[in-house]
């Protein structure tokens, strides 16, 4: 018979809980916390999970493991008094501008002081002037919102490895800081925006970029296109009375066209010309460099992160611009201005794309080739401004020349999703079941690193798939120490991949499993499975690419490799490169 212990009168088997709070949500008791994150280490700052024993003692719960016959409370007259004295006294520190802050009706403070009906705050207020620090082009920091709860910090730290930001001072002068109080943009910050994600208040919240872009749709002089990233279909739908994780693709479409943009675009299409283009690389780079990993190049947060800490490896780092930077780039070069201005934004996952868009790489006579991000969070924002009822619309498809799109693209915003589509354009075997087959290679799944092994040509192909970069920390000192022997690489700063993007509403681990099933489940349903299939990609090599494969697919980062280093020249004068094609058959499993 297993363990018991008594939670409001109920008695509860304790199985492999870590912790009380664990415990007392399994019964159906939903316990405030602020400061309590199941992928964090425990901190027991904010008390609000507080429980009452049966000696009348108080314990916080997050850090209390379960005791086999203990009796605790949960919801008695103390508690209730305590919680509420607690919410106070962080109300009378906080800046109550509630109805102008980013996180207005997300606010975990404010969330609880209605729940607890605080109507009164009997302290004096005692905030801070607000301190807004925009210096950071992926989020704004306000410390007169900050609570001090330590999860930035942490997932910082402990999730992503860089450890940008901490607390600094003692008592009441205690705050959250870079390093020697810089700018939080002049700091160790890769932009990946995870702070903002798990912060309970406005405190840390992405940056915004919806004005900007209401005065160039509104701008008569101005043609705005838009594109779409994969992982924001099955994102969006949660906060405008869908179910999340089911793609709202089409009527993200008929949103957009309803607020002004004159083109729209997918995404996945950007990410079928990446997994070309990088399935080629892939294989030159395989021969070239044996025994050296060549890791993916579509995560920007991971680009910055690599330049910062692993300066050594940026050659091994792929030439392919990131998908949106590939379909900005031909939409730019295909455009047709006839007397407009070209303006082009891009709606991403993800706060550090709002980074990338200004990177001096991607800019060109003083022009980047995507004017504005948006992320999944600022686009919702903008249909509730509009006034759109999204679940009322019809569904809408994309706009040509760039309406065809497959399967392997649409799976970029999962982690694994990179490596799936390059091993599909690799393989010879075309069935469903080789894709089957390709599908439980390793790849698939939210762990945080997973490595695996296919056959090529009678060569073990070793690969890893990671996401979260402290466990690019760990993989990268393990190749640095000779441990471990890899060929491919795939990196996604984001825990989970895009569907967990900073940009996109809140998300647990079943918000994301729900979000990678979404993508798998448009792919199922794409007739068009591999990225080389895309009936699209033919004439976009000879009509718009025109032999500039160099110029509008790749980047030359600081310290990386040139797309053209050491590369056979396959060449021909329309850009296709005869001796792989489109999808080189190499890498069967």
């Amino acid at each position: 018979m297993r363990p018991m212990m008594t939670i409001d009168g109920i008695p509860v088997e304790i199985h492999d809980e870590r912790n009380t709070l664990e415990l007392i949500r399994k019964v159906g008791i939903e316990l405030p916390t602020f400061c309590y994150l199941s992928e964090l280490s425990i901190h027991g700052a904010c008390r609000m999970c507080l429980v009452e024993n049966d000696r009348g003692g108080l314990e916080a719960a997050c850090s209390e493991p379960p005791k086999a016959g203990a009796k605790i409370w949960t919801n008695t007259k103390r508690l209730r008094k305590y919680r509420k004295n607690i919410l106070e006294l962080l109300l009378a520190n906080h800046n109550r501008d509630c109805t102008v802050c980013a996180n207005n009706g997300k606010c975990k403070l404010q969330d609880l002081a209605l729940r607890f009906n605080i109507d009164n705050v009997r302290f004096k207020n005692t905030a801070i002037t607000p301190e807004l620090d925009k210096s950071s082009p992926c989020v704004t920091v306000d410390r007169s919102k900050c609570i001090l709860c330590g999860d930035c910090v942490r997932v910082c730290d402990e999730v992503q490895g860089i450890g940008a930001i901490d607390f600094v001072g003692r008592g009441s002068k205690m705050k959250v800081s870079a390093a020697f109080g810089d700018p939080l943009g002049e700091s160790s910050c890769v932009g990946c925006g995870q702070c903002s994600a798990v912060c309970p208040t406005g405190a840390i919240v992405v940056k915004n970029s919806i004005e900007a872009v209401w005065r160039d749709l509104d701008d008569k002089r101005a043609e705005t296109s838009v594109q779409i990233a994969p992982a924001v279909r099955v994102a969006l739908g949660s906060e405008l009375g869908l179910t999340d994780g089911t793609s709202s693709m089409g009527l993200i479409v008929a949103a957009l066209r309803r607020m002004g943009f004159a083109k729209i675009y997918d995404t996945t299409l950007g990410a079928d010309l990446t997994v070309i283009e990088e399935s080629r690389e892939f294989l030159e780079y395989l021969e070239l460099y044996p025994g050296q990993p060549m890791f993916t190049s579509c995560c920007p947060a991971w680009i910055i992160f690599c330049e910062n800490n692993y300066p050594e490896f940026m050659p091994n780092l792929s030439t392919c611009r990131s998908p949106m930077q590939m379909l900005a780039s031909l939409i730019k070069a295909g455009a047709d201005p006839h007397g407009l201005r070209q303006v082009h934004v891009a709606v991403m996952p993800c706060t550090a794309k709002k980074y990338e868009a200004s990177r001096r790489e991607f800019v060109e006579d003083g022009s980047p080739k995507v004017d504005h991000v948006l992320t999944t969070q600022e686009l919702i924002q903008m249909i509730k401004e509009s006034g759109i009822a999204l679940d009322r619309l019809e569904p809408e498809a994309v706009d040509s020349p760039f309406g065809v799109v497959t399967g392997a693209g649409v799976i970029f915003g999962v982690t694994g999703g990179v490596t799936e589509a390059v091993l599909r354009a690799l393989s010879d075997e075309r069935s469903i079941a080789g894709l089957n087959l390709l599908a439980s290679a390793g790849e698939r799944g939210m762990e945080g690193l997973k490595e695996f092994s296919v056959d090529y040509r009678g060569r073990k192909v070793n690969l890893a798939v990671l996401s979260g970069l402290a466990n690019a920390h760990k993989l990268m000192a393990a190749i640095k120490s000779g441990q471990k022997r890899l060929d491919l690489v795939e990196v996604m700063a984001c825990p989970g991949g895009c569907v967990a993007g900073a940009g996109q509403p809140s998300a647990n681990l079943f918000t994301k499993e729900a979000r990678g099933r979404g993508l798998y489940a448009e792919d199922k349903m794409s007739a068009i499975k591999r990225s080389g299939e895309n009936p699209l990609i033919e004439g976009l090599y000879a009509n718009v690419i025109k032999g500039r494969t160099a110029q509008l697919l790749h980047v030359t980062y600081p310290g990386g490799r040139s797309h053209d280093d050491h590369r056979p020249n396959h060449e021909t004068a329309n850009g296709l490169d005869t001796a792989n094609e489109y999808a080189p058959k190499a890498l069967a499993n």
